[in-house]
């Protein structure tokens, strides 16, 4: 693989550039045209890659493409999942580079959708592709690439309900996940879940005057924050009544094992710019981001924010709100239960709407397994080192559903790195990486 990587290298930078040219924001509806632009781009590079077929689906929201190569009804069948949206660019004065003119400096790729996911999606297809013109493709191989990850994937949830027989599988192979560092490699074990709710906090019924008003009415914003700042004591824990009902301690052993994971405070807050780190007592920062739940304010808006001055109490103030989830603790009932206690801890003096607007549970996958096995020895032989297990902090809503659904695991194969600044500014994604990714993935289909 790898020298068919330097004898390919040009063109799998150009093939690459054409997905990541596509601004496929999936959250804008201005860019519904370049959805179907990016899904019809994908089947023409998987049936160049040597699939058997590859069409563009139609969902109740942006389109899926589906692709598969059949080797044999005996031989094991693996789904790949990937996603085609990306974030949106905002604000654009801080990018170096257009978003959406990929670029290569320092040893990384610049653009939106470099990382996440379209980088590590392309990945996958240029190693079946070795496989297939090599003569060394052993397995039955399915594509699943969706257009909605980054807004919740609520269409594929939907579609995959009516199609599962089509992604039947005996593993879920993912990239869209990052690793601990490029010297001390990880695979995740875990990922955490995500409820997802915009909250509205109401009080007069029209702009008033802060001076004539100001003192003697409940003013939305000041309540919102007020509302928001009750939602985590001074332990970090979050004060929702039966939060963490289901939330499932790990032991010490489990916590001793994730621990091998290297880490250094200081190099941790100098990649962010941040002088001190905050969290739930008794647990150690990757633990925070890896084991537990936690729950943070991802907007607020209110009142006049134009230029200049306008000195208002505003009627309403608004506000989104995730809650990061850990494996047992169901979204749905998570939604519920936070939707009661914000509007129980509303004063009198204003009226609070509480909505969810997505959500999805988290999952494991044991280290034990096949899959996991095959892949730690894959990445072990690229990097010369045994890969880390590790959980991941972030969500990937939906395949938490796609195990239900499919009864197979999902294994998580992702190559990004927290350098790669992924729904940022200057998203990135290493050449070494890109590399090292596709070699991993060849590796892992000769041991599965």
């Amino acid at each position: 693989m790898k020298q068919y990587i330097e004898q390919n290298n040009e063109r799998f930078l150009q093939e690459l550039f054409s997905l990541l040219r596509i601004p496929s924001i999936s959250s804008e509806s201005a860019h519904k045209s370049d959805m179907y632009r990016c899904a019809e781009r994908l089947v023409e590079l998987l049936k160049e890659a040597g699939a058997d077929r590859a069409a563009v689906y139609e969902t109740t929201g942006h389109p899926v493409v589906f692709g598969e190569k059949k080797f044999d009804p005996k031989a094991p069948t693996i789904l790949v999942y990937g996603h085609y949206d990306v974030m949106p660019v905002d604000p654009l004065k801080r990018w170096k580079s257009n978003p959406f003119e990929p670029e290569i400096r320092d040893g990384a790729i610049y653009a939106r959708g470099a990382n996440d996911d379209k980088g590590q999606t392309f990945m996958h297809i240029k190693a079946f592709e070795y496989l297939v013109r090599t003569g060394q493709l052993r397995h039955n191989i399915k594509f699943i690439f969706e257009g909605e990850e980054e807004m919740g994937s609520a269409a594929l949830s939907k579609w995959i309900k009516t199609h599962k027989r089509l992604l039947a599988c005996d593993i879920i192979l993912v990239s869209d996940t990052t690793m601990l560092n490029e010297k001390i490699p990880s695979i995740n074990c875990g990922m955490r879940g995500i409820c997802y709710m915009e909250v509205k906090v109401t009080g007069p019924n029209k702009d008033l005057h802060s001076g004539h008003y100001g003192g003697s009415v409940f003013n939305p914003i000041n309540t919102l924050c007020k509302m928001i700042d009750s939602l985590i004591d001074e332990n970090g824990h979050i004060t929702v009544k039966g939060f963490y009902d289901d939330v499932v301690e790990l032991s010490r052993k489990d916590r001793k094992m994730l621990a091998r994971a290297p880490y250094n405070a200081t190099e941790y807050m100098d990649n962010i710019g941040v002088k001190a780190l905050t969290g739930e007592k008794g647990y150690t920062t990757l633990e925070r981001v890896g084991i537990r739940p936690c729950l943070d304010v991802n907007g607020i808006w209110g009142g006049y924010t134009g230029e200049g001055s306008k000195t208002v109490i505003p009627s309403e103030a608004h506000a989104k709100i995730s809650m990061r989830l850990v494996p047992n603790q169901d979204s749905k009932t998570i939604a519920k239960l936070f939707a009661r206690h914000f509007k129980a801890i509303a004063p009198k003096g204003v009226t609070v709407e509480v909505e969810e607007k997505h959500g999805g549970d988290g999952f494991l996958i044991p280290i034990s397994s096949k899959a996991y096995q095959a892949a730690s020895r894959a990445v072990g032989e690229v990097y010369g080192i045994e890969p880390v297990p590790s959980r991941g902090g972030g969500s990937i809503a939906i395949l938490a559903e796609m195990q239900r659904a499919l009864h197979a695991d999902p294994l998580l194969m992702g190559f990004g790195l927290e350098r790669d600044f992924i729904h940022s500014p200057n998203e990135s994604y290493l050449l070494s990486q890109f590399y090292k990714g596709m070699e991993s993935i060849a590796k892992f289909y000769q041991y599965f």
